[in-house]
């Protein structure tokens, strides 16, 4: 141990007499081991985003599209097929599924007093839309099944909502007027923040869906836009799709040669898409960055042959009085390593800097945007790891190099 300690010093020592070109030497390890961790922070950074906006979506969430389908050769859309009926039959009779919801869109201005705004959203929904969206109520009640069997003209409003309508005041009980028809509210729902593409979520007001349908719509159909459906566990998600899709089938009677009217996006595939993709292109990137790595390990390759020929008569004169060829060969390779692994330390501070300037900026940049900011430490002892192998492996030739030169030819060296 005492001769590792040894071997250190005289190894900082020798660095240290050539700071200048000790430091052009490491700064392509420098930087690709900041890039390294750059690439990986951010990628895992953008990984946990879409995570977190599908898990902002709802729970376990299914979603049910009206789709086309081919008759006799002829392909058939634009019709409406899916129904209310619909939404409470797979919520009683699919056991994997949780909650389900009706969904009717809509779109206008929201009047109050002098102040108008229009909604980002503005939906027709079941009394289980909170369940499915995984969504709390801030103050106040949601509508019942008398208010949506009467089309009541209720509505429940979002944060943003209430900041640009109501600002300091009570909402509550309050009378909104959209599409100049009067909304009585009777509830704020907790704020939700950004998705992924920075749109609002709490931008947003909800009715009963009949009266998006009868008041807004000016229908008397009792078809809907979609319907929203919560599985009971991750784990049940695909069950619950299974089930979703039989209902479904049975209650259209879509015969087995026929195409079904209707499409099902299950989230948790999508959001596992998104993060295979991610995760690609972060390991792509860093793959890229590492490249700078290999520069970096041919540069200190560079010094330490030339450290071998500037202190050739040294080597002699150490061999003279002792040392043996591993001797010399493990002085060069603890120099190459710790010039590495210092470029390394310095790499690895720059890229977890890096990382986290580059979250603020987009968090600033982006409005409504909320990147997390995440600090990979195990990209960063990787990154160190192998800034120590490139040390071993390209200062193994200078050091074996060294530790091959004849004493009696060393010392004659000028």
């Amino acid at each position: 141990m005492f001769n590792l300690f040894t071997t250190i010093r005289i190894a900082l020592r020798a660095l240290a007499k050539n700071k200048m070109r000790a430091g052009l030497t490491v700064l392509g390890v420098v930087i690709g081991i900041a890039a390294v961790t750059t690439m990986v922070s951010v990628g895992q950074s953008a990984g946990e985003l879409v995570q977190r906006q599908f898990e902002a979506l709802g729970t376990n969430v299914l979603l049910v599209f009206p789709g086309s389908r081919r008759r006799e050769g002829v392909q058939q859309s634009g019709s409406p097929t899916l129904t209310a009926a619909d939404a409470q039959a797979i919520a009683q009779e699919c056991p994997a599924v949780l909650a389900a919801s009706p969904v009717v869109w809509s779109g206008g201005q929201v009047i109050f007093g002098n102040v108008n705004w229009s909604p980002n959203e503005m939906i027709g929904v079941g009394t289980d839309y909170l369940t499915v969206r995984n969504w709390q109520l801030r103050v106040g009640d949601f509508f019942t099944e008398r208010e949506i069997s009467s089309a009541e003209k209720v509505c429940v409003i979002g944060h943003t909502l209430l900041a640009k309508l109501f600002q300091t005041s009570n909402p509550l009980g309050q009378t909104i007027r959209v599409k100049n028809i009067p909304f009585r509210v009777i509830g704020v729902l907790e704020a939700k923040g950004a998705n992924m593409v920075g749109q609002d979520q709490d931008n947003i007001l909800l009715m009963p869906y009949t009266t998006a349908r009868k008041r807004l719509q000016g229908s008397n159909f009792n078809t809907v836009n979609a319907i929203m459906i919560s599985a009971k566990s991750l784990e049940l998600m695909s069950q619950a799709e299974y089930e979703v899709a039989q209902i479904l089938f049975e209650r259209h009677r879509i015969r087995p040669d026929e195409d079904p009217d209707f499409q099902i996006r299950n989230t948790t595939e999508i959001a596992n898409v998104l993060g295979t993709i991610t995760g690609t292109m972060t390991l792509l990137l860093s793959a890229i960055a590492a490249i700078s790595l290999l520069v970096g390990g041919v540069g200190v390759m560079n010094i330490m042959l030339v450290s071998v020929t500037e202190r050739t008569r040294e080597i002699g004169i150490r061999m003279a009085v002792g040392a043996r060829g591993k001797d010399i060969m493990r002085q060069f390779l603890v120099e190459a390593v710790l010039l590495s692994s210092l470029g390394g330390l310095v790499g690895v501070s720059l890229g977890i800097s890096a990382s986290v300037g580059i979250t603020m900026a987009i968090n600033s940049i982006s409005s409504g945007s909320d990147w997390p900011v995440v600090v990979s430490f195990r990209a960063a002892v990787i990154a160190m790891l192998f800034a120590a192998a490139v040390g071993i492996f390209f200062g193994y030739y200078p050091a074996r190099r060294a530790s091959r030169l004849d004493p009696i030819e060393a010392l004659r060296y000028e």
